[in-house]
Formats: structure tokens, C-alpha cells, sequence
């Protein structure tokens, strides 16, 4: 979601700014002027799959990141992201907790055995009644298997897991399940993503599906689409989690936010994920 400034800027003001955006979307003449102005979305709106995107296409958060952001992703000596995967394949080996074993005890070679996991989670654990998405998946491994105590979230271990599992399913398309029991719980992420929150009074549909593609401040709106995450994010100078995106959204509208790893924002990841499934994996991706 946009970072709105301006104690001033009411949400009124904020979402016409957004449709005085709108509608400036098939002006030609416009898009060539803010091209010459050195809008960062002009490459964009001159592609020909904006108008279709802007119909409904899927597209990752890759599509709106500049040249030099994208330029950086796709190089995995320049990509900061392969440092967390880095960390995480010696985490992977790592012997901790009373039964004397690592993740490599019982999954051997994470690039066989972890190769399209991720991209079906989150989804419902029954040992814990609910969702799960990667972090807990790993910290439930380390409680019951390892005997070891859980990672804190947003630690450098924890980030590292989450970036090697990830890693294993680049390429992969994002397939995650809403029906059975995750049924109920992808319901309530959906409640939460139209749900207008904050003193702001925004809901996440508002910037990610009905303005993606337009300026608001110096925000660029993207679908808001997860399957990039965990990412090395520009504005953080440091690595992250999607949780943490979807705490600092709640923080940019004015609203409390959730503790990370907490029920309401695994089960908006899951509807996030579902909205994005069919596209690839990019963990780690560089986002803005």
C-alpha cells in the first residue's frame, strides 16, 4: 500500500488523487508527456499488456520495478536476497535442540526434497488447527522433530529457512489450495483485504486491485502480489518478510498492526497467494 505523507491528506483526497490517475490512463498524449517528464511507470503504460493488466492480468511486482531494480533481481551475484539463501543452506545443516538433528536430517538435499513446497503454502496444518505458512512450518519442525526451540520471526535464521526453502521452488507456479479446511480461513483473508482499515481508511483492493499501475505520492501501486516474497526490499536496505510488508501497509494507512506470524496475517497471505497463483515463484526477488 502507498505511503501517504502528508498528515493533511485525507483518504477523500487520497483516493481522488488516485482516480484523477485513472483517468488519465488512455491518454496517449499524457503517458507521452509524463514519459518525457521521467515518470517511472512510462515504460510501463507504453507496453501493450497494460491495458490488458489493467483488464485483469496477472502480473508480479517484477513488472513495475524499474530497470535497474529488475537488472539486480535477475543477477543472483548482484541479488542482496541470495545472502539470506546463503544463511539458510548453513542453517539447513545446523544441528540444534535435544533430539541432535538438523533440517537436512530428515530432508537430506533441500533442492530435491523442498522443490515445489513452498509454492503450496500457506495451507492448513492440523496440528495446529489452522494455517501455515513457511515460517511456522519450519518452527513446527524444530518444536516437534528437532526438539528444538521455535525462531524468533524476522531473525537471520528464520529469514535464511524461509529464503532457502523458497529458493527451491523459483520458477515454480504459485498453487495454493482454498478449499477443505482452508476454506474457512481464506475467507476470513478475504474479509480482511477488502475490509477499509486506519484513520486513513483504506482497504488493500482499493490500491492493488482497482489502482494498481497508478501513482499515488511517490508510490508506485502494484497488484500487491506475494510471489516475490521473502525479498530484499530497497526501502528497508535489508531483507524481509511478507508479513512485515503487510505490517508496514497497515502502518502507512494509520491502522494497529498485527504481530507477525499472527492468524489474521497468514490468512490474508493465503488470499494473497491465491490471487497470484499461476505466477512464478521469484524468491528472493528486489523490490522497491
Amino acid at each position: 500500500m502507498p505511503r501517504l505523507r502528508s498528515p493533511l491528506l485525507t483518504a477523500a483526497a487520497a483516493l481522488a488523487v488516485l482516480g484523477s490517475l485513472a483517468a488519465c490512463d488512455g491518454d496517449k498524449s499524457k503517458s507521452a508527456a509524463m514519459a518525457d517528464s521521467g515518470d517511472p511507470l512510462a515504460q510501463y503504460r507504453a507496453n501493450p499488456k497494460y491495458k490488458a493488466f489493467m483488464a485483469g492480468e496477472k502480473m508480479s511486482g517484477y513488472v513495475f520495478a524499474s530497470p535497474e531494480t529488475q537488472a539486480m533481481q535477475d543477477d543472483d551475484f548482484e541479488n542482496p536476497g541470495m545472502l539470506a539463501v546463503q544463511d539458510g543452506e548453513e542453517e539447513w545443516s545446523k544441528v540444534e535442540g535435544a533430539a541432535g538433528k538438523s533440517c537436512a536430517s530428515c530432508h537430506q538435499d533441500a533442492a530435491k526434497s523442498m522443490k515445489g513446497v513452498a509454492v503450496s503454502y500457506p495451507k492448513f496444518e492440523p496440528k495446529r488447527g489452522k494455517l501455515a505458512n513457511i515460517e511456522h512450518r519450519i518452527n513446527l519442525c524444530r518444536t516437534e522433530h528437532m526438539k528444538a526451540p521455535e525462531l524468533k520471526w524476522e531473525s537471520k535464521p528464520l529469514l535464511g529457512l524461509t529464503a532457502y526453502v523458497e529458493h527451491q521452488s523459483r520458477g515454480l507456479p504459485i498453487s495454493v489450495k482454498v478449499d477443505g479446511p482452508a476454506a474457512p480461513f481464506f475467507e476470513e483473508g478475504k474479509k480482511f483485504y477488502y475490509t477499509r482499515r486506519g484513520q486513513m481508511d483504506i482497504a488493500c483492493a482499493q490500491c492493488h486491485e482497482q489502482n494498481p499501475g497508478m501513482n499515488i505520492g511517490v508510490e508506485n501501486l502494484s497488484q500487491g502480489q506475494s510471489n516475490g516474497y521473502p525479498t530484499y526490499r530497497l526501502k528497508w536496505q535489508s531483507f524481509g518478510s511478507l508479513h512485515r510488508r503487510f505490517e508496514g501497509c497497515n502502518q502507512e494507512v494509520r491502522a494497529e498492526p498485527y504481530p507477525r506470524g499472527s492468524d489474521e496475517y497468514t490468512n490474508l497471505e493465503l488470499y494473497v497467494a491465491w490471487r497470484g497463483n499461476g505466477l512464478k515463484s521469484e524468491a528472493p526477488s528486489v523490490r522497491r
